[in-house]
């Protein structure tokens, strides 16, 4: 089931446009703290962002610009502010369409069919993972907390998948290794040794100190935020 996240801050458009997606099978989530909208979309995971342009705090533009940072999920607008320059505003800031208030509810729900079969039906879904705050970007390998971000090697981006995919659960040595061998990734346990020192550096340097964990003879899992690291 596709989820959807509505962040529109006209109540009754937001009900009706809710219940007409629910009764297309979409799971739909709306938001209502729209001085958070960065939180809400990460910790929800939608597979598709319903954005209207004014909004309380800041607008749908900059909203659009934060989510970029860490997605490709794709973003429809919706929005009165139909000239063309709110148009071309939205296309530049990456949004993938632009539906013009007032709107029929069957043209949102097959506009939203075509953005999703274009985005998904070729291609992986996920784009992100995250656990406590911390969000692992898949279409850069990179790692982020609080605006800091660190660049992780295709083995250290491999290893991080599999704890986030893991999260709150023990990996074991052998899944690790495993799971670089599969990616034609020549490792063994002095490397992957090694492979968990420099994400362990780098993650301190963002500011996360001891958020991989080690049971002694075993493997590894992720703690969650236990404490602040060097800012460099």
């Amino acid at each position: 089931m596709y989820r959807i996240m509505m962040v529109e801050d006209d109540i009754t458009i937001s009900r009706e446009v809710a219940a007409h997606l629910k009764k297309w099978g979409y799971e739909v989530l709306v938001v209502s703290d729209f001085e958070h909208i960065t939180e809400e979309f990460i910790s929800g995971k939608p597979h598709l962002l319903l954005l209207d342009i004014l909004l309380p705090f800041y607008n749908g533009y900059y909203w659009c610009s934060q989510i970029r940072k860490l997605s490709n999920v794709p973003v429809v607008f919706l929005s009165s502010a139909s000239d063309n320059m709110n148009i071309v505003m939205a296309m530049n800031m990456g949004a993938d369409d632009f539906i013009a208030k007032p709107f029929s509810l069957d043209v949102l729900s097959a506009k939203i069919q075509a953005v999703l079969r274009r985005s998904y039906e070729s291609r992986q879904e996920a784009y992100l993972l995250e656990y406590q705050g911390v969000v692992l970007k898949m279409a850069d390998a990179s790692i982020l907390y609080k605006e800091r971000q660190a660049e992780l090697s295709k083995n250290e981006f491999r290893i991080m998948e599999l704890l986030f995919e893991r999260a709150g659960g023990l990996v074991s040595r052998e899944e690790l290794m495993k799971k670089l061998w599969d990616d034609e990734c020549f490792v063994d346990d002095n490397t992957l040794t090694v492979n968990i020192t420099r994400i362990r550096k780098k993650l301190e340097e963002i500011g996360l100190l001891d958020f991989i964990r080690t049971k002694k003879g075993i493997g590894y899992y992720l703690q969650g935020v236990a404490g602040e690291g060097k800012i460099r």
